[in-house]
């Protein structure tokens, strides 16, 4: 025997050993050329909607004392003009609620013979406790 070993059979491969930790990020590398230079576009006209106007309306009354209890107190027709437009209603005005006893009264807009259902309806409630028999309650 003179010191050489002769090689015996490969073994079984062994499995997958786990992941290593990232490196280090590289260096960022050198900025790129400019492209060629493109084709010369068309010049086209932009056509736009017709311009926009305000739409705009002011309803005002000096005296709305019909004495009535129910039913329509005053009418303001508008007409929208575009179908994507939204209306905005603003009320400044008072409102009375007289009773002996206790009561509740409700005041409420309404577009096209309904009220809104969205967001929610514009209007105003006004609750009365029990009055003193001798006077009348009144807000």
């Amino acid at each position: 025997y003179n010191g050489m070993c002769l090689q015996g059979p490969a073994g079984v491969p062994g499995r997958d050993g786990s992941p290593g930790a990232n490196g280090i990020p590289g260096t960022p590398g050198i900025p790129g050329r400019d492209g060629f230079k493109g084709e010369k576009g068309e010049c086209l006209r932009e056509t736009f909607e017709e311009s926009w106007t305000p739409n705009y309306k002011q309803c005002s009354w000096n005296s709305l004392n019909y004495g009535i209890d129910l039913g329509k107190i005053a009418e303001c027709t508008f007409t929208k003009m575009r179908s994507n437009s939204a209306l905005r209603v603003l009320f400044s005005g008072s409102l009375r609620l007289k009773c002996r006893s206790a009561c509740c009264q409700r005041w409420y807009f309404t577009f096209n013979g309904a009220e809104c259902s969205g967001p929610l309806p514009i209007e105003a409630i006004i609750y009365l406790d029990q009055g003193s028999p001798e006077l009348n309650s009144t807000i």
